[in-house]
C-alpha cells in the first residue's frame, strides 16, 4: 500500500528533482505555458499553484518564500504584479493540462501545462443551442420524400 506516500520520483535523486522543478516553475510562470511529459506537468502543477496563491497574499514573507523557489527576481515581481491581481477571485485551478500524444523517440506522453486565463488566449466563441424545430435550411427529411 502506498497511503500517504506524495510525490513521483521520476527516475531522480530529490535533489535532482527539486532543481528540475524549480527550474520549471520558474521557466512555467515567465512563459505562462510549457511543453513537458504528462508525469512532470502533473507534479508542476502543485508548485505553480502554490506560488500564485503565494503572490495572492502579498506580504513581504510570502515573497522571500517565493523567492526561495524562483530563480529570477523579475519573475517573482511577475508573480505579485500581475499574475495575482489576475487571479485574485479564483481559488485554485489556475493550470491547465492539455495531452499532446507521444513523442516519437521513447514514446513519453507529452502534455502542455499552461496558465486558464492567459492574456493571448481568446474565449471561445459560445454555441447557440438549436431547437428541435430550429432546422437548417436544405436538411429536409428524407424519410417524408421517399413515402
Amino acid at each position: 500500500m502506498r497511503h500517504r506516500w506524495k510525490g513521483r520520483k521520476l527516475g531522480r535523486t530529490a535533489s535532482h528533482r527539486k532543481a528540475m522543478f524549480r527550474n520549471m516553475v520558474t521557466d512555467f510562470l515567465d512563459k505562462e505555458r510549457i511543453i513537458t511529459t504528462v508525469a512532470k506537468a502533473k507534479e508542476l502543477r502543485s508548485f505553480a499553484e502554490k506560488m500564485i496563491t503565494l503572490g495572492k497574499r502579498e506580504n513581504l514573507h510570502s515573497r522571500r518564500r517565493a523567492l526561495s523557489i524562483i530563480r529570477r527576481k523579475s519573475v517573482v515581481h511577475k508573480l505579485f504584479d500581475s499574475l495575482a491581481p489576475r487571479y485574485a477571485d479564483r481559488h485554485g485551478g489556475f493550470t491547465r493540462i492539455i495531452r499532446l500524444g507521444f513523442r516519437k523517440g521513447d514514446s513519453a506522453e507529452r502534455a502542455i501545462i499552461e496558465l486558464v486565463d492567459r492574456e493571448g488566449e481568446k474565449e471561445a466563441p459560445k454555441k447557440s443551442k438549436k431547437t428541435p424545430s430550429q432546422k437548417e435550411p436544405g436538411s429536409e427529411d428524407t424519410s417524408k420524400q421517399k413515402a
